[in-house]
């Protein structure tokens, strides 16, 4: 079990120390003790995170996540594609219950887990769908009906923008949580994104300081200005063969 002390006190300071301590509150405090505990209970299990100490799991994952929680709409309808272990899905349920999110991943097991996890710590505003992203996104539910599309280290600029944008409506966004290539990433982005409905795509860079450390990448955010053709996403063989 995490020391629920130590676990406090260190989160406390992080996200106040990163301007977002606003978005704490005891009860979410708890929520995060309590999702840590659980994470590192199924870890062996799920292979959710090479990342065990809590002190790095603040900083690493839910403090990173919190940067994109603060900065959604109020009320948004979000979609986490390719969400693995629940991040950014879970910090953002916790942090933010105004939204809704639906987290998605091809991988069954990740998504029980998810679905469990969120019932477990009582998050009403996630669900977890296992399906593939170039499949969901030409359902008529979920085509074009979220206000904010994210993805975090799941896949290469070109092909994420064709998997993700055909989720967003028109007027939101999609934000993926990149590494260092990320710039380099969006400029041989920028076919896929005007096909795919985007415009206007920049990157930010976020930092964040903590326990002893000092983390950057950038977001990468891009606008949705029209509507997604009825051919993309294609299968993901020709996704793969020929990007964008």
């Amino acid at each position: 079990m995490t020391d629920s002390k130590k676990f406090t006190s260190g989160i406390t300071k992080v996200f106040g120390d990163n301007g977002l301590g606003k978005l704490l509150n005891q009860k979410r405090v708890e929520l995060f003790l309590a999702l840590t505990d659980r994470m590192l209970e199924e870890n062996e299990k799920y292979n959710l995170t090479a990342i065990t100490d809590p002190d790095k799991i603040i900083l690493n994952h839910y403090l990173d996540c919190a940067t994109l929680a603060a900065r959604l709409p109020k009320g948004a309808k979000i979609i986490d594609v390719g969400c693995g272990a629940g991040f950014p899905t879970l910090p953002i349920a916790i942090l933010r219950d105004d939204v809704s999110i639906l987290a998605m991943d091809s991988t069954s097991k990740r998504v029980d887990y998810v679905n469990t996890t969120a019932e477990l710590l009582g998050l009403k505003n996630v669900r977890a769908v296992a399906m593939r992203a170039e499949d969901g996104a030409h359902m008529p539910e979920y085509r074009e009906k979220f206000d904010v599309a994210c993805a975090r280290a799941v896949a290469e600029m070109r092909t994420l923008c064709e998997l993700c944008l055909g989720y967003v409506k028109v007027g939101g966004e999609f934000i993926a949580m990149k590494g260092k290539n990320a710039e380099f990433e969006l400029l041989g982005a920028k076919k896929a994104i005007a096909i795919m409905g985007g415009s206007g795509a920049k990157a930010e860079e976020v930092t964040l300081k903590g326990f002893g450390e000092v983390l950057s990448h950038p977001l990468i955010i891009v606008p949705k200005r029209s509507k997604t053709p009825s051919d993309y996403p294609r299968p993901f063989a020709k996704i793969s063969k020929k990007p964008l």
